[in-house]
């Protein structure tokens, strides 16, 4: 049987860093052997693999698709909680969402938002959250949150929307009654969203670098954020002139505050920190 503390050989190891690569784009670095054996050798027990070599032979059959998933989902990070780096909710309630509200109520054009790595969910909601408020103070905006991500394990959390009591914390505590129903029985300390909510955000399965994606062409806010910093520099350049396309002239793009686009070429408008703006009228990209 496979040791609990067993590693991958050199040679497994950059067969599985190129696999991973090739499907995602996450890159993973010579000092992430024992993170990738730690998340992987219960997969291996599970298989019956009596190694990491083993394992990589799995992947050189035709129908390895469903494993590949399935070794991506393992080796992805998933750290998230509600309202995270709270500035940038702010500065969506308070600078975005009002102008695309007038805009709402005097076109009657639905408003769209992309969480595009929502892991488990809380990001989503939250956005969806600060959307609802801003609906209540403007009855005219229309408005709708687009959920993915590249674990299907996290989407089903998404769309089960259940969570601890003591991850639930929220900016105003008036919206813990308003958006959540709390368990009670054998759900006792946990708390799911609300149908009104959730119907207002479509979950699917997207992997950032797949050839479409599966939102609408045209989108008013994107938040990317905490998802770059694990792609190398091509493929940020790759994905982030992506995001800038799909955004609305105006649009509005969020990374996380640990990342940037220096370095990148890009026609974004630096607006504050990890918030960027499409111009109105794009003049073409700058280094």
């Amino acid at each position: 049987m496979l040791p609990s503390d067993a590693v991958p050989s050199d040679a497994a190891y950059r067969y599985l860093a190129e696999l991973v690569y090739r499907h995602s784009r996450i890159r993973l670095g010579p000092d992430r052997q024992s993170l990738v054996a730690g998340r992987l050798i219960r997969r291996l027990h599970a298989l019956g693999c009596r190694d990491f070599d083993a394992y990589c032979d799995r992947f050189r059959s035709s129908s390895a698709d469903d494993e590949v998933g399935i070794l991506i989902d393992l080796l992805t990070t998933n750290h998230t909680h509600f309202f995270r780096e709270p500035a940038h909710f702010e500065f969506l309630a308070s600078d975005v969402l009002p102008t695309l509200a007038r805009r709402s109520a005097s076109d009657g054009r639905e408003c769209h938002v992309w969480c595009a790595a929502a892991a488990s969910g809380e990001e989503a909601y939250s956005l969806a959250i600060v959307l609802a408020e801003c609906a209540r103070a403007a009855p005219g905006l229309s408005w709708r949150v687009h959920a993915s991500d590249i674990s299907r394990r996290m989407l089903d959390r998404c769309r089960l929307a259940v969570y601890d009591a003591g991850r639930v914390r929220l900016p105003d505590p008036t919206w813990l009654p308003r958006y959540f129903r709390r368990g009670f029985g054998e759900r006792e300390g946990r708390y799911r969203v609300k149908p009104d909510l959730r119907r207002h955000v479509g979950i699917a399965h997207i992997n950032l670098f797949q050839p479409e994606y599966d939102v609408p062409s045209v989108l008013d806010v994107v938040f990317c954020r905490n998802v770059m910093i694990y792609f190398d520099a091509d493929s940020r350049q790759e994905l982030v002139q992506r995001l800038f396309d799909q955004l609305a002239p105006g649009g509005h793009l969020f990374v996380g505050h640990a990342e940037s686009l220096l370095g990148l070429r890009h026609g974004f408008e630096n607006v504050r920190p990890g918030v960027y703006r499409r111009p109105e009228r794009s003049l073409g990209w700058r280094a």
